[in-house]
């Protein structure tokens, strides 16, 4: 079986469809016992109180903001190399959710810092690439409202999403590129001596197997949206035509 044959519509709906009920189920599983166990069962930090706890929703959606567009990436290099429609539309399905997990990560890391540092925001490296692939994340779909042709909204917003990795790689580095900032070192780290204690690694770790899971769950339900509404197009098309 080759992978390429889920570029086909009819076979990507029929195969999500068959999945999506687990991938909902271990979505709700996962999130409710990581945020359960984070919140209510793990201890206050000795420096940090109990806004440590931010952790559980800032690490995880910060996370899927920067990976949603690596993967809307991949999925618009498919469209430029092989010209797969549900790749194109897949990246497309993938932005609102990864604007809103962008979002959130901003919106936490804002609550978050404020009684650190003392301020809601600073211009630090990682907090400013991250907001501009924010601006990013509304650009590219702001592109694809603007375009009617589907086929040259894919072709344009695939080279903005080439232009924006940038700010995305930039976003997940920006504590590795520049020692100074604000912002603390990786949370998630294979150094023994900069990676979180475990009482805090493994519900996070659950947190963020359960964002994973949602990220998932969003982008093939949309997906699925998106490729019924451009039948729905086409058929509209072909109607005006006749």
């Amino acid at each position: 079986m080759s992978l390429w044959e889920y570029a086909n519509p009819v076979k990507f709906i029929r195969t999500t469809d068959k999945v999506l009920p687990w991938i909902w189920t271990l979505t709700v599983l996962c999130l409710v016992t990581g945020l359960i166990w984070g919140f209510f069962f793990t201890p206050n930090d000795f420096r940090q109180g109990s806004t440590v706890k931010i952790i559980y929703i800032h690490v995880p959606s910060a996370l899927m903001a920067i990976n949603a567009w690596l993967m809307m990436l991949v999925a618009s290099l498919i469209w430029i190399v092989r010209r797969h429609h549900v790749s194109a539309l897949a990246a497309r399905a993938a932005a609102p959710v990864g604007a809103v997990m962008t979002m959130i990560a901003l919106a936490t890391g804002a609550f978050w810092g404020q009684p650190m540092w003392g301020t809601w925001w600073a211009w630090d490296p990682r907090l400013t690439s991250f907001l501009i692939l924010f601006l990013f994340y509304l650009g590219y779909m702001a592109l694809w409202e603007a375009i009617e042709n589907d086929d040259t909204a894919a072709d344009l917003t695939s080279i903005l999403c080439l232009v924006g990795s940038v700010f995305a790689v930039l976003s997940r580095y920006a504590v590795n590129f520049w020692n100074q900032g604000l912002h603390q070192g990786a949370t998630l780290s294979l150094d023994k001596e900069e990676n979180i204690s475990d009482v805090f690694w493994f519900p996070l770790l659950v947190c963020i197997a359960g964002f994973v899971l949602l990220f998932i769950a969003l982008v093939f339900l949309r997906t699925q949206t998106e490729i019924r509404a451009r039948r729905t197009r086409a058929l509209l098309a072909r109607e005006g035509q006749a």
